[in-house]
């Protein structure tokens, strides 16, 4: 029998990206990540749900989208600069989904913030965190958005070990992955 050669060749990570994000080795530094922008977005939408121009009918979020998708003739530079993103905000203006997406933002931005900082589902968390941050920036509003964006980046690169120094660290091998279910959602049956 001949030995068939695979026509498929893998890339290795290099050492520095192994150590990153695939060994326990820097955990502690993402740790330090996760809390902090846990605590940037914990305490945002705390404020947000204990706001009236937030949680009863969105003027906070209307006079936000307002101002983005705004036309001033003297300011060639609008805060929004992709018209596609403009007239999809105009959208939801129009339509009044402020009244209800102001209450979504308050409250995935407390959750996305408590998630971050006992480390659930770091990846997941960290993506939509990453995705709020997007939003923002593409609303016009820089602010801490950019480094924030870099941090939830970074997290979810390092999905399998940010969450070491949290309940990730048990819940993850528990649930295991959609490629690989762990045993609380595996199908197969285990022999005794």
């Amino acid at each position: 029998m001949s030995e068939e050669k695979s026509s498929f060749y893998v890339v290795e990570d290099p050492k520095i990206a192994r150590v990153m994000f695939d060994t326990t080795k820097l955990s502690w530094l993402w740790l330090i990540l996760r809390v902090y922008i846990g605590y940037q977005w914990l305490t945002s939408g705390w404020e947000k749900l204990q706001s009236p121009a937030w949680m009863q009918g969105g003027k906070a979020l209307e006079g936000f989208w307002k101002f983005a998708t705004a036309v001033d003739p003297n300011n060639p530079h609008p805060a929004v600069a992709y018209g596609w993103y403009r007239a999809f905000l105009q959208f939801l203006l129009d339509s009044q989904s402020f009244t209800w997406f102001a209450k979504m933002v308050a409250v995935g931005e407390f959750l996305i913030g408590i998630a971050l900082i006992i480390g659930m589902f770091t990846g997941i968390a960290a993506f939509f965190a990453g995705f709020l941050n997007w939003n923002f920036m593409m609303a016009g509003s820089a602010g801490v958005n950019p480094l924030m964006f870099l941090i939830t980046i970074l997290l979810i690169l390092a999905w399998k070990v940010a969450g070491y120094y949290g309940v990730d660290r048990w819940l993850l091998p528990k649930l295991g992955t959609p490629w690989k279910p762990g045993p609380l959602v595996s199908k197969e049956k285990t022999s005794s």
